[in-house]
């Protein structure tokens, strides 16, 4: 099910935008749930990812679209932005967010038909496992394959990612079981690794953009023949 969320404070739009989707739902026969937010603030608070397309108008009352736009990319890396809006000049701003199109009111449906066509292309073509992680009062949503390594610190753990590193309260074991099939491995007690992302093994450690990571040496051996798997498949 495609998961689409529209974020305009507009209710002849929204009713349009609901009713563009539902014909679109028909002609593709694709299952889409639609939710829908009355302002930047609403979809921003308390945000658990999720969705798949957030359509956005840029002019709300509240918080615009472009401030509701960062707000989310701070969150989540990998949701498709379309900007619905009369005012272009904002609209190709949306390089800045990532955003992937904008559709011009009044909106048509055969344009927005195929910028929905677009936009699911994408969707496809990008199939990826993501992660959502607690940090503080909020959540962060990360692709799995963008983690490098986990460690261990107490009660918490740090995510080590392409993204930056996040803290979260979580148990090693937890993750470890969680994570096995994305071919991680638990190197030592302290440490969880992205095997598609050791780059060697030097002493007794194993190296991830150059940052050398312990391996234990009751797992030394398990260690090793997941490496040379991994090297074997490359």
């Amino acid at each position: 099910m495609i998961q689409i969320a529209i974020v305009e404070d507009e209710e002849i739009y929204v009713k349009q935008l609901t009713e563009y989707i539902r014909k679109y739902q028909t002609e593709r026969g694709r299952s889409i749930k639609v939710t829908v937010f009355g302002d930047g603030e609403d979809i921003t608070e308390n945000y658990r990812g999720g969705f798949d397309i957030i359509l956005m108008d840029i002019q709300m009352r509240f918080m615009d679209g472009m401030t509701t736009a960062e707000k989310i990319r701070q969150m989540d890396q990998k949701v498709i932005i379309m900007f619905i809006t009369n005012m272009i000049q904002y609209a190709v701003r949306g390089y800045e967010v990532d955003a992937m199109d904008y559709v011009v009111k009044p909106v048509e449906y055969f344009s927005f038909s195929q910028k929905l066509d677009k936009a699911v292309g994408r969707m496809r073509s990008e199939v990826k496992e993501f992660l959502t992680i607690p940090i503080g009062e909020g959540v962060v949503k990360i692709d799995i394959a963008d983690i490098y390594f986990i460690e261990g610190q107490r009660h918490n753990v740090i995510y080590y990612t392409s993204r930056g590193d996040y803290c979260s309260r979580i148990t090693m074991k937890e993750l470890e079981e969680k994570l096995a099939v994305h071919n991680f491995f638990r190197c030592a007690k302290g440490y969880l690794v992205n095997m598609n992302h050791v780059e060697g093994f030097v002493g007794s450690d194993c190296v991830i953009h150059n940052v050398h990571i312990p391996v234990s040496r009751t797992r030394k051996k398990e260690f090793m023949n997941l490496l040379l798997q991994n090297l074997n498949m490359e």
